[in-house]
């Protein structure tokens, strides 16, 4: 029995799902420990017991505090009982807040546990839960927020993308005629991105018509903004599927010639894998700047450009837009400059790791 711990928003599930997949066709029992908020997720997640523990940021002001620590203390009192019930070989940790309970009382009961990151920075549940853990698996090279002995217990694994993702790395870039399709996939990260919905049906409206005419988009949206985004998708004669989530990631990602997306680990990791050229908007409100970052280790490579919030214009974008319709030379560079960075192996790598920690071996 292997157990899962991960937040409950897509950047931790995403990875902990593929894992869960990897070694569920090794013949493992899998179980995942996390909050409510990953319930929506549970179809990514069958054969596998999903547990739910009570969790809470420490964050806010001394009464917010004390309600987290409060709820952190219970979430750990629940993941020692259910520890005791599954008797799991392995923990592993895939960062978040709600991932901690698990971990830790697994660490406290000495069995082996591996943490996982998804961003160039290790996010605090991470650091806090490192020291104790006997591996500690890393998408990228150059990871900051690791001391010196934990950098010894460290290996890079790739952040583990979905199957139908990772199938898409032999996939050739889609062809691009002069007078078809250009298809656009808008991401907007597992809880949408207001802005993305904002400037792009605008700088799409501000197009020549040769152009508008051409363009088919498949945006995510937060629910208030989907209504709203349909109207100027209609009103500028685009042809647009807009909805609040897509259970087909890797279908529209086959499709898409261009991506517009926040740049959270599991999406670029997804878009880099499948190598499609992107545009990211990184969130900007982030203390570390970890999305932008994410989005950098791409685009130095070439395989992307990195446009931050307060320069996402309609005009901004749409000028660039207009560029790639008239050069869609760049985008097949840049497509084949992204999948260099991806790791298609990364669930496979991550389930080795658990496989040598399970039996004991180096």
């Amino acid at each position: 029995m292997i157990l899962l711990s991960a937040g409950g928003t897509g950047g931790h599930i995403f990875p902990a799902a593929a894992l869960a997949e990897d070694l569920k066709s090794r013949g493992f029992d899998v179980a995942l420990a996390t909050d409510l908020r990953a319930l929506k997720y549970k179809d990514s997640f069958v054969g596998v017991d999903v547990h739910v523990l009570k969790s809470s940021a420490w964050s806010g002001g001394l009464l917010s505090k004390i309600k987290g620590a409060f709820s952190m203390a219970l979430g750990y009192v629940q993941a020692k009982k259910l520890i005791a019930d599954l008797k799991p070989e392995v923990v592993i940790g895939f960062g978040g807040y709600p991932s901690v309970p698990a971990v830790l009382a697994a660490q406290r009961q000495k069995i082996p546990t591996i943490i996982h990151e998804q961003n160039a920075i290790l996010g605090k549940a991470n650091v806090f839960l490192a020291p104790r853990a006997e591996r500690i698996a890393l998408s990228h090279e150059d990871s900051i927020g690791l001391d010196k002995d934990d950098k010894l217990r460290a290996v890079v694994t790739g952040n583990p993308v979905r199957k139908g993702v990772a199938d898409l790395f032999t996939e050739p870039y889609p062809d691009i005629q002069p007078d078809g399709a250009f298809n656009i996939f808008v991401m907007g990260g597992s809880l949408g991105a207001t802005v993305l919905s904002k400037v792009v049906p605008d700088a799409l409206a501000a197009l020549p018509e040769q152009y508008r005419k051409r363009i088919n988009v498949v945006q995510q949206c937060r629910e208030e903004d989907r209504e709203s985004l349909k109207e100027k998708y209609k009103a500028a004669e685009i042809g647009a599927d807009v909805s609040v989530f897509f259970n087909n990631v890797s279908e529209q990602l086959q499709k898409a010639h261009l991506i517009i997306a926040r740049a959270g680990a599991s999406t670029v990791s997804e878009v880099s894998t499948a190598g499609r050229p992107a545009i990211y908007v990184p969130y900007p409100h982030h203390a570390d700047q970890q999305q932008k970052i994410n989005a950098e280790a791409v685009a130095n490579k070439g395989g992307a450009w990195v446009m931050v919030e307060s320069g996402f214009t309609a005009d901004a974008l749409g000028a660039r837009l207009e560029t790639f319709l008239q050069n869609p030379q760049a985008l097949f560079k840049a497509a084949e400059a992204a999948q260099s960075c991806a790791k298609p192996d990364a669930g496979r790598r991550l389930g080795n790791l658990v496989v040598a920690l399970a039996r004991g071996w180096d």
